[in-house]
C-alpha cells in the first residue's frame, strides 16, 4: 500500500469514528429533550399558549352556550386565553374530525354534545375517526332536555293532538334538526317510533334557523335543547308540546315530559362534554380535568348554567368514557328498530 493510500485510509477511518460520535450525541440530545419536555409536562409548565375549544356547531346552540359558560372560568384555572373555535357542519364531524387530526398537547380540546362521542358512532358505520380511540375524555360538564316545539300557527297544542294529525297525514309532517344523525334528529325518530308515527326531519344550521322557519311555516316542529328554545316559548313565538328527559326541564317546568304523556320509549337527555385529541399525555389531562373540576364548582358558573337552561355536572373521565358506550349500545337498537341509516 503506497504512502498516499494509507493517508486516505486514515482520514477515513478518522471520519468514520467522527461520525459515530456525532451520531451517538445526537441520540443523547434527543433523548435530554424528551426527557425534558416530559418532565416540562409533569412539572405543569402547561399550559404554553392559548387554548382552542372547538366547537362543532354554530353560535347559539347548546354547545356553545356551555362552552362560552366554561371558557371564562377555564381560563382563570389555566393562566391562558381560552377562545371559541365554532367549526359547524355535517352534524359535528368536520369539527370533531379536525380536533381528532390536532396536535395532541393539550391545546385543542372539544365542547360537544353526546352527537359527537355517541349518537354519530351509534348511528354511522364510515366515521372518519373512531370517537372512542381518537378522543381522550376530560368530564361531561352539563345535561339538558330537548324540548319539542311548535311554531306559534301551528294549529297542534298538545302532544296527542299532534300524533293524532301524523296518523291521518303519515310523513307530511316536518320537524327541523341539526342535520341527520343529530341529537334532535335521533329524537325525533325515537318519537315516531314510540308514537307509531311518520314524520319528516328538515336540517337547519342553528336555533335561529330553525325558529324563523317556524315562524314562516317552512316546519311544523322543532326540536332543540330547552335551554336556548325557552326564551321563544316564554315570548309566545313558539308553544311547547313535550321534553324529551327524564325530568322535568327548569327553564319549561309546566311542560310534561314524553313520558308522563305515555312516551317512555323516546326519552332523550342531551349532555355536553369536553376531550382532547388522543395521545394528549396524561399530566395534561389530569391537569386539564382538575381545572374542570374546580371551574365546575364555581357557584356563579353553576348559576349560569342553570340560568341557560342547563344543569351543571361533573362526570369524570372513566364514568364519561362508559355513559357514551353504554349510549352507543342503546342508540344503534333505536336506529335500527326506526330504521335510521346514515352511511
Amino acid at each position: 500500500m503506497t504512502q498516499l493510500s494509507s493517508r486516505i485510509l486514515g482520514v477515513l477511518l478518522h471520519a468514520l469514528l467522527v461520525l459515530r460520535r456525532w451520531g451517538q450525541g445526537v441520540l443523547l440530545c434527543l433523548a435530554a429533550v424528551s426527557g425534558a419536555h416530559a418532565q416540562t409536562a409533569a412539572k405543569g409548565d402547561w399550559p404554553q399558549r392559548p387554548i382552542r375549544m372547538v366547537v362543532p356547531f354554530t353560535a347559539g346552540g347548546g354547545s356553545d352556550i356551555v362552552a362560552r359558560v366554561l371558557a371564562r372560568p377555564l381560563s382563570q384555572e389555566l393562566g391562558q386565553p381560552v377562545f371559541i373555535d365554532n367549526r359547524p357542519g355535517a352534524a359535528t364531524v368536520i369539527g370533531t374530525q379536525y380536533v381528532v387530526r390536532s396536535v395532541p398537547d393539550g391545546h385543542t380540546l372539544l365542547l360537544s354534545g353526546s352527537t359527537s362521542f355517541s349518537i354519530n358512532p351509534a348511528l354511522r358505520k364510515k366515521l372518519p375517526y373512531d370517537p372512542a380511540r381518537d378522543l381522550a375524555p376530560i368530564a361531561i360538564v352539563a345535561r339538558s332536555s330537548l324540548a319539542l316545539v311548535g311554531g306559534k300557527d301551528t294549529p297542534w297544542h298538545s302532544l296527542p293532538e299532534l300524533i293524532a294529525a301524523a296518523k291521518a297525514h303519515p310523513g307530511r309532517i316536518r320537524y327541523g334538526t341539526f342535520g341527520p344523525g343529530s341529537g334532535p334528529h335521533l329524537a325525533g325518530e325515537m318519537l315516531a317510533a314510540a308514537a307509531g308515527i311518520r314524520l319528516q326531519a328538515v336540517p337547519y344550521r342553528n336555533t335561529g334557523q330553525l325558529a324563523v322557519a317556524l315562524s314562516a311555516g317552512e316546519v311544523d316542529l322543532g326540536i332543540e335543547v330547552a335551554g336556548a328554545l325557552a326564551p321563544l316559548v316564554n315570548a309566545g313565538r313558539l308553544h311547547a308540546l313535550a321534553v324529551f328527559g327524564a325530568g322535568r326541564s327548569g327553564t319549561l317546568p309546566g311542560v310534561r315530559t314524553l313520558a308522563e304523556q305515555g312516551l317512555p320509549d323516546a326519552t332523550f337527555e342531551a349532555w355536553f362534554g369536553l376531550a382532547a385529541p388522543a395521545r394528549t399525555p396524561a399530566p395534561v389531562l389530569d391537569a386539564l380535568s382538575r381545572a374542570v373540576t374546580r371551574a365546575m364548582d364555581d357557584a356563579a358558573v353553576q348559576a349560569n348554567l342553570r340560568a341557560q337552561g342547563m344543569d351543571p355536572v361533573t362526570v369524570g373521565p372513566e364514568a364519561f368514557r362508559k355513559e357514551a358506550e353504554s349510549e352507543i349500545s342503546r342508540y344503534r337498537v333505536q336506529a335500527d328498530r326506526a330504521g335510521i341509516s346514515l352511511d
